[in-house]
């Protein structure tokens, strides 16, 4: 049977994987929007999505920091908050196709 501590271990071993990702996906788009001096629609969207990044790193620690007796059981079990990282991988790989082509 899995624990709390178990499923919040998990959970955060999830987290960190998409973020990993989502950081994967940033070089990428950092280093094709390099190539794009004059395109300031694409930068300006890259840099929301770098504070967006930022944003759900800073969640990450801190569910990493907080004690088991703080989770709720509903917020273990659901997906919701990597559902947002998959939604900004999402954005982001959208664009890497759009300044690729």
């Amino acid at each position: 049977m899995t624990t709390k501590e178990q499923l919040v271990e998990q959970h955060i071993r999830e987290y960190e994987s998409r973020r990993k990702h989502l950081e994967e996906l940033l070089a990428q788009a950092n280093e094709l929007a390099k190539g794009l001096a004059d395109d300031h629609d694409i930068k300006t969207e890259l840099n929301q999505y770098h504070g967006q990044h930022a944003e759900l790193a800073e969640e990450t620690e801190k569910l990493r920091e907080m004690s088991v007796e703080h989770w709720r059981e509903d917020t273990i079990q659901s997906a919701g908050p990597m559902a947002i990282w998959d939604v900004l991988a999402q954005k982001i790989e959208d664009l890497i196709e759009r300044v690729e082509k």
